[in-house]
């Protein structure tokens, strides 16, 4: 029997830079949408106001949890603490399903009592933050085609950017209109928005988090590229799951009846990296096969 264990610790790209600047941006953005959504008695205002606050806290817990996930394995923690960037994915889920509560109690109370809504004042509010969130996010433009963390940020980004803007169409409609129940229903679309993202957010993190195999990876196609390596007559014990939300694992037993040379794991395993991702690789060749009859 042979065995081979590949690590592949390069650390993401540094973006603290970008973090704190789109963070820093975007708390005052908060805070003046607060204000005017007070000021202007709107729910639309304040319901971006919120699904902006639950970005920023994203934004924050992203950054802490890839700042965690550099910390080197020692102790009790021999993976490191690179699972935290999964439990920080169901957090951010959570907080956004109770900002998500908040906004339709006031929509909805909006809608039943209507109030004078100052649709100018909604329209330049709103528009500050489709310029903010859209620099937002070209801060993380570059970095987002690599790493799935800052993908996550950049469109998290481009969706506020997206937000904000039917703020300022309803700030126009309720200009030209007189109707102030576009206000409410401005917040219920928002709400939709955040819903759709959210629970998907939420299932792919609690997927993660049980150690299934990642959404981009098909076990599968895995599964016969292995089979179809030369000399390989079988395979049992695939394991293939995710140490963070950017580094995918696999191990596996492969049943190959005669020696072979070290060449073939390493060009494996390099194999295995640039066909689907998976950086981190333990292959144990057997070459007495076993009669597994379950779970293989």
């Amino acid at each position: 029997m042979g065995n081979s264990h590949s690590h592949n610790h390069n650390l993401p790209i540094s973006h603290g830079k970008a973090f704190a600047l789109g963070i820093g941006l975007n708390i005052a953005f908060v805070i003046i949408e607060v204000i005017y959504g007070l000021i202007a008695n709107s729910s639309a205002l304040l319901a971006d106001a919120g699904h902006n606050a639950s970005d920023v806290l994203g934004l924050v817990f992203a950054w802490t949890a890839a700042w965690m996930a550099t910390i080197k394995p020692k102790g009790k923690y021999t993976y490191g603490l690179r699972k935290t960037t999964i439990l920080v994915s169901i957090l951010n889920a959570l907080l956004l399903f109770g900002a998500v509560a908040i906004i339709l109690w006031n929509a909805i109370e909006k809608l039943y009592n209507p109030e004078p809504v100052f649709g100018t004042q909604i329209i330049i509010v709103a528009a500050i933050g489709v310029v903010i969130n859209t620099f937002t996010a070209l801060l993380f433009l570059k970095g987002q085609k690599n790493d799935l963390n800052i993908r996550g940020a950049f469109l998290h980004m481009v969706a506020d950017a997206g937000v904000s803007l039917g703020v300022v169409v309803a700030g126009i409609l309720i200009n030209i209109t007189g109707k102030l129940w576009i206000d409410s229903i401005t917040s219920f679309v928002i709400v939709l928005v955040i819903l759709w993202g959210t629970w998907k957010l939420f299932a792919a993190s609690i997927d993660l988090a049980l150690d299934a195999v990642p959404r981009h990876i098909d076990v599968q196609k895995v599964r016969s590229f292995l089979l179809n390596q030369k000399g390989v007559e079988g395979l049992h014990d695939l394991h293939i799951w995710a140490l963070s939300t950017t580094q995918v694992a696999l191990s596996v037993h492969l049943f190959i009846p005669y020696q072979t040379n070290g060449n073939f794991l390493k060009e494996l395993q390099k194999q295995l990296e640039h066909e689907f991702g998976i950086k981190h690789t333990t292959i144990q060749i057997e070459n007495v096969e076993i009669d597994c009859k379950t779970g293989c």
